[in-house]
Order: C-alpha cells, then structure tokens, then sequence
C-alpha cells in the first residue's frame, strides 16, 4: 500500500481515487435516524449537532414530538453551524415548512400513506395515490423529495409502496420515492431479494438494523443480527448507492452509544462485503 501511495504521489494522482467510488457504507454516506425523541439523554438542538459531528456523521433524518416544535430553528441553525445537513424530516409541520422556505432548506419528507379501505388492490392504490396528492403538489413546490415510509400493514408492504409511488409519478410527481426501514420488514426478510428490486428505482434511503428471525429483539444494533449482511449483500449486489441510514430508537440509551454501536458494527460488516466473485469491493 505504501508503494501504491508513493506511486500515485508521484504522478500527481489524488489517492482517494484508488477508493470504491460507490462505498455503500461510507461514513459520509450515513444518516442519523430517530435520534431526537428516543434520546435518553434528551440533548437539545446544539448537543445533539455537536455528537453528530463528534461521531462523524454529516446527516440527520428529524424526528419530532410536539416538544420539539419550539426547537425546530434552534435545530436547523445548529446543523448549519456543525456542518450537517438537513438530510429529512418526519411527517408534515407547517412551523417546520416556514423554516425550510426562511432557510432555503430542502429535505426528503419522509411519510406513511394513508389508510385505505378499497375493496380491490387498484381501488386501496387509487385511493392512497389521492389521499397523497396534495402534499405531492406541496413538497414539489418546495423543491423536497417525498419518501413513501414504511410501517407495517398494507402501507408497508413493498409492492404497494412502488404500486402507490408509480401512480403518483404517473399523475406527474417524479419526486416521490420510497424509504425503507428494515426494521419496520422483519416479516419481508426472506423476499428481500425480490421486494428489494421492486423498490431501487424508487428508493431515496434505505434504513438499516440488525435483523433477527421474529423481530428478536425489533431493534438491534448492525453486526449483531442473523440477517443484515446477507440483505446489505443484495443491496450491494444491485448497485445501490444512495443513503443509509442508522438509527437509536431505543428511548431507554444515550443516542451517541447507540450510534456509536452502530457505527462499530457497520465496521465490521464492510469486510464482510468484500467479494471475490468479480463484483465491487469496498475500500
């Protein structure tokens, strides 16, 4: 390796370019989810700013309760000022909206579609497809992509969420994608193959868990569950290389912990992801 350095140093070549240029699980490719209310240690907006930067991590997905709508530009400014970005924002909030305007700020909306009662499958995906066009029509205005979120039931089965996003872009909304949690997909582990394809077109982030047989427990640290590298292999495997996400979401640790928990074990997934079948290899 010292070789290949002094090489390229000598020939003026940038030595990040001997690196992956698709690392799915780059540092700088992550993003911090469900951080803000399942924080043990409830940091506030410049706390929670200065761990994310501290770990390293330069994206935030925000999750909020009504306790946090007096913080949203405390938060906002904080992020600005520790250089993370913005990266999405849980559900709708008028308040929140006004301060993406103010600050010229675009995040992903990230959002469950609606309940539905159709008696057929096309009259549940015409009627979640009508349900969801007006913040359609509002998030195209702010220039934010919209992210179909899974949450079990109907919602989150992965052949409804592409059924209901195609027929959103249909109706000519081509900002509207799709986030998938692992964590909320136990019951679609061994389909992952298959409902993962379905979803890449559309897929604006993927967030990831350790994944056990039977949700054991639901929420588990990466590197640690049965599952996750033969799934994060097939992600791989198709080329994917957009955001993933790490999450706490556990309401009972201190968010940095289990981040860090997080971070350590996606550390020991990359070897893992190296192959030797001819296919792309991470640094």
């Amino acid at each position: 390796m010292r070789c290949l350095i002094a090489a390229l140093l000598l020939l003026q070549i940038p030595i990040c370019s001997v690196q992956a240029e698709d690392d799915l699980l780059d540092q700088d490719n992550l993003v911090a989810w469900c951080i803000v209310p399942f924080d043990a240690s409830k940091r506030g907006p410049e706390e929670r700013a200065a761990m994310l930067k501290e770990l390293g991590l330069k994206k935030c997905a925000y999750d909020w309760r009504a306790e946090h709508v007096p913080t949203f530009e405390a938060e906002i400014l904080a992020y600005k000022k520790h250089g993370i970005d913005f990266f999405a924002f849980w559900s709708v909030h008028e308040e929140a909206f006004k301060l993406f305007e103010k600050h010229d700020l675009h995040p992903q909306i990230w959002i469950m579609i609606p309940g539905v009662k159709g008696p057929s499958q096309e009259e549940k995906v015409a009627q979640a497809v009508e349900a969801l066009k007006p913040l359609a029509e509002r998030t195209k205005k702010m220039d934010c992509s919209m992210s179909l979120y899974n949450h079990g039931g109907w919602q989150g089965q992965p052949a409804n969420m592409v059924a209901v996003c195609e027929g959103l872009r249909q109706a000519g909304y081509d900002h509207v994608g799709i986030v998938y949690n692992f964590h909320h997909g136990h019951e679609q582990i061994d389909r992952w193959a298959e409902n993962f394809k379905l979803m890449q077109p559309y897929l604006h982030c993927l967030n990831i868990n350790g994944m056990n047989d039977n949700a054991q427990p639901k929420i588990l640290q990466l590197g640690q569950g049965q599952h996750e590298l033969a799934m994060l292999k097939v992600v791989r495997d198709a080329g994917y290389d957009g955001p993933i996400g790490i999450l706490d979401h556990q309401g009972n640790r201190d968010s940095k912990e289990v981040l860090q928990e997080n971070l350590d074990g996606v550390e020991k997934l990359r070897p893992q992801l190296e192959v030797s079948d001819g296919k792309k290899k991470l640094p």
